[in-house]
């Protein structure tokens, strides 16, 4: 007699796992993180570039 792991004696619960899947499935999307509504750390930075190239320009221009 040969033992069947995935056989009604073998131990292996396939119902069990359909009922995981089925809860795992009813428990619907995760909560996603909030969208961030400022700017980007990119744009930040290029702001504050930019501010400083036109200062070094102005102060080339009086100098």
């Amino acid at each position: 007699m040969t033992n069947n792991p995935q056989g009604p004696q073998g131990g292996h619960d396939s119902a069990g796992s359909t009922q995981m899947f089925r809860a795992f499935v009813d428990e619907g999307p995760q909560q996603a993180a909030p969208a961030r509504s400022g700017p980007g750390a990119g744009a930040i930075v290029g702001v504050i570039a930019a501010i400083a190239v036109i200062g070094a320009v102005v102060w080339l221009a009086l100098v």
